[in-house]
């Protein structure tokens, strides 16, 4: 660039940060051009976005006072967000064809990945971390970033190959030797294309438009307003422009306030450090530069700015020679209000309430300006319940939008094979309906999720779910006849809609354009329904529109990622949506918005809100990023990451100039404390931390968040109380089983569940294995095994068992986790049986019977109730008397819960044994009451015969007669305490509550439906 002659003082100008900059800038434009209309048209103003530029054409509406005008030509100056500059068509110039085109993003995209991916096979995918294409994508982001930054700042980017890796640590050199993909592989790939990186681009354009001036300066004034000048070109078109006859640069918020000595020893992160860099770009003292005319344009006191300029002033390294600080006037502090929330939730709720309050005055408008997205989107919500929207104009991550959505939901159910929780999240989105109206569909999915989806994993995707369909219909009632063919049809309208990209999936060297084609046609296929075509619903508003360009940008650009595995798609496709955001092309509301802080800069409410003044999100964190060290991003010339805060603090100063601002922050978030924003602790320091001299402005937001705390709170709370049903007597079971019985013992009210409302206890969904599993296959196993071998074991069987073993649990054992940790358990419970059991056999004991089902007729009244039971096995012992066995593979009951009555399952079946056709063709007295613990662990197993244990005996003797011994006690207590609960439950007036006794009851399938977590009081036994 040529030295810059020093710019006359009258074109370069400042707008003070206490006035709103856009209406200032406009007041001023016209004051210098309004009375001639032709004159005003052929005015240019460059801004920085063409958000900015929206926003100045309504200042100029606002100070016409509403009167017709022809308004000033806009053009962006690419600064940030802007991908591309028309900067010299809009001067009326003609573009320099020698400037070759910017290459496409998503292009640079693919063929950056194709790149990384090529590189990380060359190294080795382990030492780089990348296996797949989306793996490969997102670090193929961060290069395409590093090229922008790097050009940017003007920096070759040859001399990423300069930088000697001697000096650095060993993960640094490889960090090196990678990023040659951009020191050597991309130029010459962009030199093949005829091609350069965007940001070149913008730069050349910039540069080029300042020679165009330079050379034959326009003959229409040129205004550059709003821009601090951060990037070198930038500044080399700003100093043109401050040189041209009838051209003007506006600075944003010049600090007028700061000494000399602090002006020069400005660091990074001040707010005033960009201009100061621009005016020594522009050869310019902060003292020649005047103050832009805005004629009838209301400005804050200046005591605001004052007060910023004091609270954030930097030390000039003589601190004697510093004045002292001084307490700022109430002028400073009028309108300024302080928020400490306890959450963010809290202070989202707050500021919705205070954007609520600004709508009670006709005209007012408000703002909330943050960085923290979360925060915004958690405002916008709160402002719905007063049917309030108002469009976050960051935009929503694309990801995010119903259409994204979906989107990603039909890649994830291919991916997992139809899998029972991306299946069902597929068909329970509200754009899904397979052609159908949403509400069949919804029933017919609702089937689905309850009947079949429930519980293990169907196996084989949709030939898996077929089976698992006709599977279940086999055993069901006729009733299900069309519900089956309901089923049925959904099926083959999902096997339909999922082809097209099932084959493209299936396709090891698929394309991306291929697969992008693929889903939409899927995606359209399943947003169809019996009214509207899949197109139509899928693409339509503003979200399903950006999805339509996203898949258009892949099928025209995505051969640039070259060949993938189909199979890797899904993940591929997150990566490439996940970059990109829908923004609303107008706010919804017309008195309310959210901004970033870059729009703020030029835009200003009448109560600004700065939300989320957190280290980490506004200022953001100071991050040298994934690539290069410190040392070595100052070798390359690129500036700190610190200039990051100074950019921030700039904008938040300049919002914080407002007239009625409040300042407001979350102290924890996530559970964890949040630092404030260095600004506030700045301000802080300067006028202390007494909350009795805290002026009472700044401390009136404490009564928002006692309103925000109130808005949710109830009137009144009524204490839950614990559900107590009464059921009818014709409603109560007269039959129950042995295990009901339990639980009617431990919890009644789970039994009026079960047995009375008929409320089946459902399986989740891809249900790993439960212990419940483990013990069914466990007991089945045994059971054949000894039926098998007719009750008599021999030496050498364990290896029988095992075998058996195998073939019964069969797909269980493909899981991982089964085959690591429980089949080995299970072999060390084989060998422990067959050792046990051999023993068992020398002792003289026989094998009665397995699985033996029995019942027992009570006659407590004038109704008879029958108890069932199925004896997992029973033993006949040398001496005629019967062993009842029970096996366990998870925890029993202890020894307690049987002496309690809580555990009444062997003694019930000892009561059916003893009659004579208790258990057919077993029956006799019972001596032993055993549970056999089959754990796998230490041995394999344990026997723990309940008869013999202390505990019991001691607690039996208690209750027992003379020459009664442990097992008629027992027995006797266990049906007086039957016949008593038969009778207290034939009373209609006794109801069915819920654990009385929580130290027996445990967990329970039915707790959330007696809402149990609710009670605040538990209640004693019954």
């Amino acid at each position: 660039m040529a030295a810059a002659k020093p710019a006359a003082a009258s074109r370069v100008f400042s707008i003070d940060a206490a006035l709103p900059f856009a209406d200032a800038l406009a007041a001023g434009v016209l004051q210098r051009h309004g009375g001639d209309p032709e004159s005003l048209a052929d005015v240019l103003i460059l801004l920085p976005t063409r958000r900015a530029a929206r926003a100045l054409r309504e200042a100029f509406l606002r100070q016409s006072g509403g009167k017709a005008l022809l308004l000033p030509r806009f053009a962006p100056l690419g600064d940030v967000e802007e991908d591309e500059l028309l900067l010299s068509e809009a001067a009326g110039e003609t573009l320099d064809e020698a400037i070759p085109p910017a290459i496409d993003g998503m292009e640079r995209l693919g063929l950056l990945t194709r790149l990384v991916l090529q590189r990380a096979q060359a190294e080795g995918a382990e030492s780089w971390g990348v296996a797949t294409p989306a793996q490969a994508a997102a670090l193929a982001g961060e290069l395409a970033r590093l090229l922008d930054s790097l050009q940017i700042e003007d920096v070759a980017i040859e001399r990423l190959a300069g930088l000697v890796p001697e000096r650095f640590a060993q993960h640094w050199k490889l960090t090196l030797r990678f990023l040659e993909i951009i020191s050597q592989a991309w130029p010459a790939i962009l030199a093949e294309r005829g091609a350069i990186d965007p940001a070149a681009r913008r730069n050349a354009l910039l540069r080029r438009q300042a020679a165009l001036w330079r050379a034959q300066p326009p003959s229409h004034p040129v205004i550059a307003a709003g821009s601090t000048g951060s990037i070198p070109a930038t500044r080399e078109l700003l100093a043109t422009i401050a040189q041209l006859p009838q051209g003007a640069v506006v600075l944003p918020g010049l600090d007028r306030h700061l000494a000399d000595t602090q002006w020069a020893a400005l660091e990074q992160t001040h707010p005033q450090y960009g201009l100061h860099e621009l005016l020594a770009a522009l050869e310019l003292e902060r003292a020649t530069v005047a103050d832009w005319p805005a004629p009838g344009v209301g400005a804050t006191d200046a005591a605001r700015t004052a007060l910023w300029s004091q609270a954030l002033r930097p030390s000039d390294g003589d601190d004697e020679g510093d004045e002292p600080a001084t307490t700022p006037p109430a002028a400073a502090l009028a309108g300024l209000t302080r928020i400490e929330a306890a959450t963010p939730q809290a202070e989202a709720t707050a500021i919705a309430l205070l954007l609520r309050g600004a709508l009670e005055t006709r005209g007012r408008t408000g703002a909330l300006v943050t960085a923290d997205r979360d925060l915004a989107r958690r405002v916008a919500s709160e402002l719905r319940r007063w049917d309030i929207e108002v469009d976050d104009s960051a935009g929503t991550p694309l990801l995010d939008t119903p259409p994204a959505v979906l989107l990603r939901l039909i890649g994830e159910a291919l991916e997992s094979d139809l899998a029972p929780v991306p299946l069902l999240a597929l068909l329970q989105h509200p754009l899904c309906a397979l052609g159908l109206s949403r509400a069949d569909l919804l029933e017919r999915a609702r089937f689905l999720d309850r009947h079949i989806l429930r519980g293990p994993r169907p196996a084989g995707g949709l030939a898996g779910l077929r089976r698992a369909v006709a599977g279940f219909f086999d055993e069901a009632d006729a009733m299900f006849a069309v519900a089956r063919t309901e089923t049925d049809d959904l099926l083959a309208r999902l096997e339909t809609a999922l082809q097209p990209l099932a084959e493209a999936m299936s396709n090891t060297v698929a394309t991306v354009p291929a697969l992008a084609r693929a889903l939409a046609q899927s995606g359209e296929a399943v947003a169809a329904t019996d009214e509207t075509e899949g197109a139509a619903t899928l693409w339509r508003g503003e979200a399903g529109e950006a999805a339509a360009a996203a898949i258009g940008q892949l099928v025209e650009r995505g051969d640039a990622f070259g060949a993938i595995d189909g199979q890797l798609w899904p993940g591929l496709f997150v990566e490439l949506a996940g970059a990109q955001a829908v923004r609303p092309r107008r706010g919804s509301h017309p008195r309310l918005a959210i901004w970033g802080p870059l729009e703020a800069r030029l835009q200003r409410a009448d109560l600004m809100i700065l939300g989320g003044l957190n280290e980490g999100s506004w200022p953001p964190l100071v991050d040298t990023g994934p690539w290069l060290t410190r040392p070595m991003r100052q070798e390359l010339g690129l500036p700190a990451p610190e200039r990051r805060i100074g950019l921030a603090a700039h904008d938040f100063v300049q919002a914080a100039c407002a007239g009625q601002v409040t300042l407001t922050r979350a102290e924890r978030a996530e559970g964890a404390p949040t630092v404030p924003a260095r600004w506030l602790a700045r301000l802080d320091a300067l006028l202390g931390r007494d909350a009795d001299t805290t002026p009472r402005d700044l401390a009136a937001g404490a009564s928002w968040l006692r309103w925000a705390d109130r808005l949710d709170r109830p009137t009144a709370i009524a204490a839950a109380k614990p559900p107590r049903p009464m059921p009818p007597l014709e409603a109560r079971p007269r039959r129950l089983s042995v295990t009901a019985i339990e639980t009617w013992r431990r919890d009644p009210y789970a039994l009026y569940a079960r047995q009375i409302l008929r409320l089946p206890v459902l399986d989740p969904l891809d249900m790993d294995p439960t212990a419940r599993d483990r013990g069914t296959l466990m007991h089945a196993v045994l059971d054949r095994f000894l039926n098998e071998a007719g009750g008599l074991v021999r030496e050498g069987d364990e290896e029988r068992l095992i075998a058996l073993g195998r073939e019964t649990f069969g797909r269980l054992l493909d899981r991982p986790a089964e085959r690591a940790f429980w089949w080995p358990r299970f072999e060390r419970v084989a060998r422990w049986f067959v050792r046990v059991q051999l023993e068992r056999q020398g002792e003289g004991a026989t094998l009665a019977a397995t699985e033996a089902s029995g019942s027992l007729v009570l006659k407590p009244g004038a109704l008879p109730f029958e108890i069932v039971a199925k004896a997992d096995r029973i033993d006949r012992l040398v001496d005629g008397t019967l062993e009842i066995i029970d096996y366990k593979t998870g925890s029993g009951p202890s020894i307690d819960e049987v002496a309690a009555g809580y555990a009444p399952q062997l003694p019930l079946e000892a009561m059916i044994a003893a009659r004579a056709a208790g258990f057919a063709s077993v029956s006799g007295r019972t001596a032993r009451l055993s549970y056999w613990r089959l754990r796998g662990t230490d041995e394999g197993g344990a026997i723990e015969d309940v008869l013999q244990a202390n505990k019991l005996v001691k607690a039996m003797a208690e209750h027992g007669g003379d020459n009664e011994d442990t097992a008629a006690v027992l027995l006797r207590l266990t049906e007086r305490s039957l016949l008593e609960r038969i009778r207290r439950y034939d009373d209609p007036r006794t109801p069915y509550l819920s654990q009385p006794r929580p130290s027996f009851a445990g967990y329970g399938d039915y707790d959330h439906l007696a809402r149990l977590q609710e009670w605040t009081v538990r209640h004693g036994d019954e």
